[in-house]
């Protein structure tokens, strides 16, 4: 049995390191990589710096609207413990690419600490997914009409509020324990989102970017959705594609399309390894008596 575990594990690490290398590869049939690499260096520190600081508000959002979702099940967790949690996930998400990923590794571990039902920790850890896509497909509806202006991207707009609705009656069908939290979890993923896309915007004026900005958010954005997907190693080489394909479709430069994408990347990764530490020190362990977890 553990063998087969170590098999399948192993199977799916190689799966998405083939992938990652066949989507960078045909990245680089389509770039200059010199040329991406030298914008990169040439980036400005300061816009670099405040673009960092955007992602990292991006990811405490993140934990809190996670957090928001487990008091729903009346799990609760201290906002700074589960902020620890959170950041263990990121670095296993990035560093640890096997078959356990770092939403995974978050409810084994409290379903370890504390005997707390992995069913409804799933289904907390797996809402709090689809939220972030639900503020990342607003986004790119209203970035989608502000680029195009056309009847098609009105209709695009239009459709939010219906699916919304539709949003929420999926929720209270397949996840109704969550539903009391329905209209704060939604604010806090289109937070998520927007702060993201401050980043972006910094990461655009860090390169010296300065033309045809709002295309390449959009472009961002749905790059993004495109990255949760866990077929790749945190996105890298998907994102990659995504903005090579838009920037194609847009008619901008690829070779500025990819700098976007390598320097979102090497943020996310700096910024995801300082959970390194609760590697080696389990933030549940630090858990207190007036910080313990309650179950109703």
């Amino acid at each position: 049995m553990e063998f087969n575990k170590r098999a399948k594990s192993f199977i799916k690490l190689f799966i998405k390191i083939a992938v990652t290398a066949v989507c960078l590869w045909y990245v680089s049939k389509k770039i200059d990589w010199n040329k991406s690499l030298q914008t990169i260096k040439e980036s400005d520190m300061g816009w670099l710096f405040l673009a960092m600081t955007f992602f990292i508000l991006s990811k405490v959002v993140s934990s809190l609207r996670l957090n928001n979702y487990f008091r729903n099940i009346n799990l609760t967790l201290s906002e700074k413990i589960n902020l620890k949690l959170y950041w263990l996930g990121m670095f296993y998400n990035l560093f640890l690419p096997g078959g356990i990923g770092g939403d995974a590794y978050k409810v084994i571990l409290l379903n370890r600490s504390y005997q707390y039902p992995a069913k409804q920790l799933t289904a907390a850890v797996l809402l709090d997914r689809i939220s972030g896509v639900v503020g990342l497909a607003m986004l790119a509806a209203a970035y989608q009409y502000l680029i195009f202006k056309t009847f098609y991207s009105l209709l695009l707009l239009a459709a939010i509020v219906p699916g919304l609705l539709l949003y929420y009656f999926f929720v209270k069908k397949v996840f109704p324990s969550f539903i009391k939290s329905f209209q704060s979890t939604l604010w806090l993923g289109i937070a998520v989102q927007a702060l993201q896309v401050f980043c972006a915007y910094c990461i655009m004026q860090s390169l010296h970017i300065y033309q045809n900005q709002n295309a390449y958010i959009l472009i961002f954005l749905l790059s993004s959705v495109i990255a949760i997907l866990p077929f790749t190693i945190g996105g890298l080489g998907a994102r990659e594609l995504v903005f090579i394909w838009g920037s194609t479709q847009l008619m901008l430069s690829k070779d500025e399309s990819v700098s976007i994408s390598i320097s979102f990347y090497l943020i996310t990764l700096f910024v995801s390894f300082a959970g390194v530490y609760w590697v080696y020190k389990n933030p549940l362990q630090q858990v207190n008596k007036s910080e313990r977890v309650n179950v109703y």
